[in-house]
């Protein structure tokens, strides 16, 4: 089974693709298949609701999210990681999320798929819940099965991650989670 992670922030290198990377090699010592998409490195335009993907089944814009919607597909679970931005989600992990309509009007690509999330806030009540709450929203719209850390709502962490031993729990707990329902699954 193949995990999904997305690091949602503009920002290569930085706390989100730390824990991108730290939730991927988790999964893979539990012998997971994983694969990554880091928006540092994509070019997402914002949707425009011009409606072409409601009867072509295609995006007429041209940029990576081709590539983006086989990933999507291709992933049994998908853990999205995001810095809080004025509460919120990064406006690059949003455009993804808007442009993904694409996949549930192809009959619910998404559907059934684990989903799960981790935010990193300034501090460690900065709007973290809020934004985790916000991508757990958009997986339900696709019929997703959300899933958090087990106690919490998932991930919640405070920059620089690396010295958050209490985010860094959560983050852990968060997809060892994830592995843990899609062990159940599999069965």
């Amino acid at each position: 089974m193949k995990i999904l992670g997305i690091s949602g922030s503009p920002v290569e290198n930085g706390n989100n693709e730390i824990l991108i990377n730290k939730v991927l090699h988790i999964a893979e010592n539990r012998n997971f298949e994983t694969d990554k998409l880091l928006l540092s490195s994509c070019n997402i335009s914002p949707c425009n609701a011009c409606d072409a993907c409601r009867d072509n089944d295609t995006c007429p814009i041209e940029d990576d999210m081709d590539g983006v919607y086989a990933k999507l597909k291709q992933a049994d679970a998908i853990i999205v990681s995001s810095p809080v931005y004025f509460g919120g989600m990064t406006g690059q992990l949003k455009c993804l999320f808007d442009r993904s309509v694409l996949l549930r009007r192809q009959g619910f690509a998404l559907n059934n798929k684990l989903g799960a999330a981790i935010a990193v806030g300034g501090s460690r009540n900065g709007g973290q819940e809020k934004t985790i709450q916000t991508i757990h929203d958009c997986m339900h719209v696709h019929g997703m099965i959300v899933i958090g850390d087990g106690g919490h709502f998932g991930g919640t962490s405070q920059k620089p991650v690396v010295e958050d031993d209490v985010g860094m729990k959560t983050v852990e707990d968060t997809i060892n989670k994830m592995c843990d329902v899609l062990q159940m699954l599999k069965q």
